[in-house]
């Protein structure tokens, strides 16, 4: 079965390629619905072909010469931490194109470069997950850089070319660190092959030089994380980007960061994660409580909930910075429960603002469980479950993290994470407070009328959007002559809508699925991780 990690690479970039061919703007979307189909079955193939008995040994490996002059190898294969991010990209990137299927949102002659941006970067998530070379691993860390840039340029909203560039400016010069630090391993041991470099654990590389590359190679990876200060390109991509960007940036792009730090950073460079533990888990506890602080400033629910992401990452990154087995799991662990969640919520908000014509949360005016039951309903799980209600998954990844802090790795002082420990859970608290905050503005309570000078959009009688000048029996935005309520992220008119559409709940149920499942049922995954993180932890413990 060494075939699959290939194929799982390869069915996407076919896929692109047969967007060569003449299609009209449906097919082209049955195109990217099919083959993102094809490689979801792949990837649940890999799954049930794995043998969860020997979760710590790499599995399905590829290892053929790349660049033989170099030494460089195309060396992929798969154990119990990247298997869960690998079945989640495919997933993500199937509902969005089960969302993108249906839905009017993007203008048909843009469909072809849409459906051909979205299944390379699928290439790209899907490669950074299973490389196990550092350069190898880098080229497919960089490879999203540019779909994902041209996601939120061409198809965001008003402000998507500030917010691309600023994403682009951020991460590539991220990308730059980060190759620094694997040039400097590299120079040093001689290989970039990560599975030698895990078992060596460290052995060859100076203390000194350890502490250096965990630095270049933790930077780089924290841009992308993205870590607090670290973490300003964020909100704006977000807030920018279309639907599908937004979910497939929070649920895929930035567990690639997380994901770097155990892989590489910590297996590789166990004296140099002792020595910066310290300060990683300082900037995770600031940027938890920042990123709570921020999003209950927000008035934007798209922009609450990228800020939300960050507070989320803070916790993945406090269970790494405590180099034990308990708060690295839980740092896996909260990988996986936010790409669901989270994709969730950018997926409603999304659909909250295609029936608002915004994601003011003013203008919206509350009463949303009262016009939209089902939608609001929707919206207040993924809300509780991403404040960390027991029994979903929220809960387990934030509390192992914490629990992980209570009894650092040997040689960290254990009053300094104490104290990382308290913190960690007054942003808890926080974050219980904006998401119920949020709550109360959006859907409950009776709707109210947008504030004059901030309706929701409407077409006038040219075709152009404009501000809702009033609200009709029903309580909506309309424009005189035209039967139009509000406007799509695309730009389209959009008639009185539904409450919850067929193809929307297709692309939401399963995530809402699996949050039950991994939140009652928790084994299912930390079985996975556990003998993986016992290995990565050798070195370090």
């Amino acid at each position: 079965m060494t075939w699959l990690p290939v194929a799982l690479l390869a069915v996407p970039l076919l896929g692109a390629a047969l967007l060569l061919v003449p299609a009209t703007a449906g097919r082209l979307r049955l195109i990217g619905l099919l083959v993102s189909g094809l490689t979801l079955a792949l990837a649940v193939l890999l799954a049930v072909f794995f043998e969860y008995g020997q979760a710590a040994r790499l599995q399905f490996a590829v290892d053929v010469p790349w660049i033989p002059s170099l030494g460089l190898r195309f060396h992929l294969g798969i154990d119990g931490i990247s298997l869960p991010l690998v079945v989640l990209t495919a997933l993500l990137t199937f509902l969005c194109f089960v969302y993108l299927c249906w839905s009017p949102g993007h203008l048909p002659d843009r469909a072809r470069a849409l459906v051909f941006t979205l299944l390379v970067l699928e290439v790209g998530m899907l490669g950074t997950f299973l490389a196990l070379d550092l350069l190898l691993f880098f080229v497919f860390f960089e490879v999203v850089l540019i779909p994902m840039y041209f996601v939120i340029a061409i198809w965001g909203g008003q402000g998507r070319r500030a917010a691309a560039v600023k994403f682009i400016l951020y991460t590539l010069l991220g990308s730059v660190v980060l190759l620094l630090g694997l040039l400097l391993i590299w120079a040093q041991t001689g290989t970039l092959d990560i599975v030698a470099l895990t078992q060596a654990h460290g052995s060859g590389l100076s203390r000194s030089v350890q502490i250096v590359a965990f630095v270049a190679v933790g930077l780089g990876l924290a841009v992308k994380t993205p870590m607090w200060p670290l973490h300003t390109w964020l909100p704006d991509a977000h807030t920018e980007a279309p639907t599908v960007g937004s979910v497939l940036l929070a649920g895929v792009l930035l567990k690639m960061g997380t994901y770097g730090f155990a892989r590489i950073a910590i297996p590789v460079l166990p004296e140099g994660a002792a020595a910066v533990a310290p300060w990683l888990g300082a900037f995770a506890v600031v940027g938890i409580v920042y990123g709570s602080l921020a999003c209950l400033a927000q008035t934007d629910l798209k922009r609450m909930i990228a800020y939300s992401s960050i507070g989320h990452m803070g916790f993945v990154l406090l269970g790494f910075a405590t180099l034990t087995p308990v708060g690295v799991n839980g740092a896996l662990f909260a990988n996986v429960a936010h790409g669901l969640i989270t994709g969730l919520l950018f997926f409603l908000a999304g659909g909250v603002k295609e029936r608002y014509g915004t994601a003011d949360m003013p203008t919206i005016g509350g009463g949303m469980l009262t016009r939209y039951p089902h939608l609001g309903s929707l919206l207040t799980f993924a809300c509780i479950a991403s404040l960390g209600l027991p029994g979903l998954a929220g809960f387990w990844g934030e509390m192992l993290a914490l629990l992980g802090a209570f009894q650092p790795a040997p040689g960290l002082s254990r009053p300094l994470f104490l104290a990382f420990m308290v913190i960690g859970g007054l942003g808890a608290v926080l974050t219980a407070a904006y998401f119920l905050t949020m709550l109360s503005r959006v859907t409950h309570g009776r709707r109210t009328a947008p504030r004059p000078g901030a309706g929701v959009p409407v077409l006038d009688e040219g075709g152009q959007a404009s501000p809702a000048a009033a609200l009709d029996e029903g309580g909506r935005a309309t424009s005189e002559g035209t039967g139009v309520t509000a406007v799509r992220e695309g730009g389209q008119a959009v008639p009185t809508a539904a409450d919850v559409r067929r193809y929307e709940l297709v692309a939401w149920v399963p995530l809402v699925v699996l949050t039950l499942v991994f939140g009652l049922w928790p084994k299912a995954l930390l079985s996975l991780t556990t003998p993986a993180v016992q290995i990565l932890l050798g070195g370090a413990s």
